[in-house]
């Protein structure tokens, strides 16, 4: 799509029709959007659909995760009626677009990391991830350090042995890890992808080695023979020599660890390569060179991760969060300007989807122009997903980066009360009158005071419309907003979306 210039205060909607109190615009979607609501109760079909159609009406470039298998089929429509079909691209099994991960991450290091601790950020990111929703061990520090030092080695290793890095040699190495010290010096096994790796990366070494020692003359190194600085000159001349020394010395370290701890940290990091090794996911983010990258998305182009949670199970999510994750720094790599065009992350059961780093992610998405929407029915769905301890207030915490909040809807309690208590109270003045009987008269007295009530009470959110036959079309919910006030004066409206002319 042609660049455009992109002005933050651009009326992306009006909520009210009425005045510009009621204009959301582009700087009210760069800070967020977490939409609630039910099954059935239209947070799809009307405020979701509004917003997708504003921002691809706008020019915004885009990632979607899918949970569910219709989501490409909606996206198509959605492109179709604002003609961004042609920038729409789906990485989707059988497809012609993939995205090797691994390889993009060795060109891009983040500022201040290297490609090992880039790609070993990733790789933890979504791991950790994986097992916050399996209510694994991700609270226990020992576990996390030990599998980040495996991670970390391994990655070395390959890229130290074979000068690249590819998911099939890291999960062989770590598969053939030996048990023993035994099993490390039998030549029997000598052909192991670990014993090989080694031996090929100590080879490699060797050369550099003996390339620095030609550097001097025989007197120099015999000097520093005598004076026992060949080595440590050695290991400062020449960096290889360095990692390999402490790869090794990791390895004859955790080779020994006792059988439970080992099996424990293996199985943790071997099962999770094992997921980028199997088709799908192995054809589209593993083993072809890429011809997409995240930063297509700020030219214009609609990404869509056709690997639905509901048909693909842990591999779909792990692959979605895997590349979520590289996009959202990739976006933030970005120099901002004005007129840039935004981009927009995009989450239907959105749940699914999180990990440790999106709450810091999102307090800084403002200043990238990414406009995060994120559909979930409800808050237990958050907390049961996202695991680990204190995972009610991470959720909350992570809610608060989200300023514009919509809720359809809802029977579950605990979100009605969310919703209520985040619109708030407000004092009311209550009347009564008395009467007081004498024997010649009666005389009346009215008195007044102040009390607080919920504004909107949480059973109210049960009985909003949810659109269909039975309702017109017409679809109900509260949106909420700070800081500005819609045209009632209040940071709430009450809104309404029809199903029928929900097009431009």
């Amino acid at each position: 799509m042609r660049m455009q210039g992109f002005d933050l205060d651009t009326i992306l909607i009006n909520f009210n029709g009425k005045t510009t109190s009621d204009n959301w615009t582009i700087r009210n979607a760069v800070e967020g959007v977490q939409i609630f609501g039910g099954i059935g109760s239209g947070k799809t079909s009307g405020s979701g659909r509004l917003f997708a159609l504003k921002y691809l009406k706008a020019g915004f470039g885009g990632l979607v995760l899918t949970a569910k298998p219709d989501e490409k089929k909606l996206w198509e429509d959605y492109c179709r009626l604002t003609g961004r079909l042609g920038d729409m691209v789906v990485i989707e099994p059988g497809g012609k677009n993939n995205f090797n991960f691994l390889e993009y991450e060795s060109k891009n290091s983040s500022p201040g990391m290297s490609i090992t601790g880039n790609i070993v950020h990733v790789l933890k990111t979504v791991l950790k991830a994986s097992e916050e929703k399996q209510g694994g061990k991700s609270d226990d520090m020992f576990w996390e350090n030990s599998t980040d030092l495996l991670m970390h080695n391994l990655v070395d290793l390959c890229k130290l042995a074979y000068g690249a890095l590819r998911i099939k040699d890291l999960y062989e190495i770590a598969q053939s890890l030996p048990k023993t010290e035994n099993e490390l010096l039998d030549p029997k096994l000598a052909d192991r992808p670990y014993q090989k790796a080694i031996r090929i990366a100590n080879k490699k070494v060797k050369e550099k080695l003996d390339e620095w020692e030609r550097k001097f003359d025989l007197q120099e190194l015999s000097k520093m023979e005598k004076e026992g600085t060949s080595s440590g000159r050695a290991m400062e001349d020449i960096p290889e020599l360095h990692l390999l020394s402490q790869i090794e010395d990791f390895f004859h370290i955790y080779i020994p660890m006792s059988e439970k701890t080992r099996s424990i940290i293996d199985f943790s990091f071997v099962g999770f390569l094992s997921r980028f090794m199997h088709e799908p996911v192995y054809s589209l983010f593993s083993n072809k060179i890429s011809n997409i990258e995240p930063e297509d998305c700020l030219r214009g182009a609609i990404i869509v991760l056709n690997l639905p949670v509901k048909s693909y199970g842990k591999v779909g999510r792990d692959a979605q969060i895997m590349f979520k994750y590289i996009w959202q720094r990739a976006m933030e790599r970005r120099d901002p300007k004005y007129g840039q065009r935004p981009v927009f992350l995009w989450a239907d059961e959105s749940q699914n989807f999180l990990h440790e780093h999106d709450a810091d992610y999102q307090a800084t998405a403002r200043s990238s122009r990414i406009c995060t929407v994120y559909i979930s029915q409800n808050l237990p769905n958050y907390y049961a997903n996202m695991g680990g301890e204190k995972s009610e207030y991470r959720v909350k915490s992570f809610l608060g980066t989200l300023n514009t909040k919509i809720f359809h809807a809802n029977a579950d309690i605990e979100t009605n009360t969310y919703s209520s208590t985040l619109i708030g109270e407000a004092e009311y003045e209550r009347k009564s009158i008395g009467a007081t009987a004498g024997v010649n008269n009666i005389s009346g007295s009215q008195t007044s005071s102040t009390h607080t009530e919920k504004i909107v009470r949480p059973e109210v959110f049960v009985k909003l419309k949810t659109g269909g036959s039975n309702n017109d079309g017409v679809i109900e919910a509260y949106i909420h907003r700070p800081g500005a006030p819609f045209s009632t004066g209040d940071n709430h409206l009450k809104t309404k979306f029809n199903q029928s002319d929900l097009k431009l």
